[in-house]
């Protein structure tokens, strides 16, 4: 049978289904999702790329992806206009490991920075010298920008615009306080290229004005936008929360420096409150595309880093960021394209961050260097032709923890160290295992997955 029109798509389907029941007149297309079918013999000019992630949103915290509480509309308007995958994952489960993962497309452990889970100090970096999304994208035509977080090294060494963006606007670390743009240390982190720039309005208000003024510049060449959200991130701020903003700020100021985690405070309604301004924040974003008649041409991709934290929705999946179950890396993922991809879609084919580098790359007729091979595999000929691709493994490798999917199937070691074997379409929430009964099946993806680990740096290195 065909995986685009298997029995776990048509559950994706009923996902939707079940978000539109619970949520009333919020997404009542989705009941019409049908399994993913292309359409063949499209023409259409190179994309622009509007690849836009959200900050350890769960993959349930969408209402299109189920979520009982949140409303999410205009998230819910992209899936009906595209597709919407099931069983989509992110590079790692924390932050910087999966940008560096989209960025390289290739497994984190490639390079020293991507061992870092997440990167937290200065000493490492995506290193200039080698190639990324944006400047493979540059040499082939493409203006490139980076809007939001970067997480991926520091100046004077790292930066955005030392590694393809032409332009950058945002903040270097893993986190900020979302009015003072304080980071984890207490240092400002907001800047325009490699300059601070001083604006100490609500963060998730300034990206949104930045890239809906980026969509509708004059270009005149196809663009590469990556437009990184901190939302919903901790600390747990919503716009308009001046007082619990400056009560952090003073905390930071008077050395704790755990304020900025915000362990003793946020909520599920404002966690709530967080991810709704998120979806109205890319509403917003997508209206600047179609005011400048850019939508039907522009791939637009919405998706998280990892899976989500203490307050996400993540049912029925088990663990959460930071953690290889399928909480903590499967996220959810859309993909529109009016030009070549017809809306009211949904997909069940596995996927993960290194895919949509080599799937966008393949789409705007650049190519790889042949000294630094992608780990993920073009998803084009699926997405124009309908070409699935055969059988490969999804790996993942973090401190303590291992994971491998091929097919159905999950191979997984947490930090037990006790080697476990699911099986997805029959037990999403990886409780039944079926290692004891299916030793030789065990053995052989432990062996895929120890392969790959071989060609990777060891940690410390």
């Amino acid at each position: 049978m065909s995986r685009s029109i298997s029995r776990r798509a048509l559950g994706g389907a009923a996902v939707g289904t079940a978000a539109a029941a619970a949520l009333g007149t919020t997404t009542p297309a989705l009941a019409q999702e049908r399994p993913f079918r292309a359409a063949p013999g499209r023409h259409s000019p190179r994309p622009n790329v509007l690849f836009i992630l959200g900050d350890d949103l769960g993959w349930a915290d969408l209402s299109s992806y189920g979520s009982p509480h949140i409303r999410t509309p205009h998230l819910d308007r992209l899936a009906r206009q595209g597709l919407r995958f099931t069983d989509a994952y992110s590079g790692s489960a924390t932050c910087s490991p999966t940008r560096f993962s989209l960025y390289t497309g290739r497994f984190p452990g490639r390079t020293k920075g991507g061992l870092a889970e997440p990167i937290a100090d200065r000493s490492v970096g995506l290193e200039p010298t080698h190639p990324t999304l944006a400047s493979l994208l540059r040499d082939a035509g493409y203006t490139t920008a980076l809007i939001g977080k970067w997480h991926c090294g520091y100046l004077p060494d790292y930066s955005p615009t030392r590694s393809g963006w032409d332009e950058f606007f945002g903040n270097f670390g893993g986190a900020l306080e979302y009015y003072s743009k304080l980071g984890l240390g207490g240092e400002y982190d907001l800047y325009e290229g490699d300059a601070a720039y001083k604006d100490l309005r609500y963060y998730t208000r300034i990206l949104t004005e930045r890239a809906s003024e980026y969509v509708t510049r004059d270009h005149d060449r196809p663009f590469l936008l990556n437009l990184n959200f901190t939302t919903p991130h901790w600390p747990w701020i919503a716009d308009g929360d001046e007082a619990e903003s400056a009560e952090i700020v003073r905390r930071i100021k008077a050395g704790d420096r755990s304020a900025l985690w915000h362990q003793d405070g946020g909520s599920i309604e404002k966690y709530k409150e967080m991810v709704e301004d998120l979806d109205r924040s890319v509403g917003r974003v997508l209206a600047a595309l179609r005011r400048a008649g850019r939508e039907r041409d522009t791939l637009v991709f919405f998706g998280s880093d990892n899976g989500g934290e203490r307050f996400s929705h993540n049912w029925p999946l088990a663990g959460n960021k930071g953690s290889l179950l399928e909480g903590g890396i499967r996220v959810p993922s859309i993909l529109c394209w009016p030009a070549r991809i017809d809306g009211g879609q949904v997909s069940d084919l596995p996927v993960y961050s290194p895919d949509w580098t080599a799937t966008l790359l393949d789409l705007a007729g650049a190519r790889p260097h042949p000294a630094y091979p992608l780990d993920g595999t073009s998803l084009a000929p699926y997405l124009l032709r309908g070409e699935e691709p055969g059988e490969r493994d999804l790996f993942w490798r973090v401190r303590g923890e291992r994971a491998l999917r091929r097919g159905d199937w999950k191979y997984y070691r947490g930090k037990s160290g006790r080697d476990q074997l699911f099986h997805l379409s029959a037990d999403v929430r990886e409780q039944a295992d079926r290692a004891p009964y299916e030793k030789e099946r065990l053995a052989e993806l432990r062996a895929a997955w120890e392969r790959t680990d071989a060609g990777l740096l060891p940690y410390g290195s």
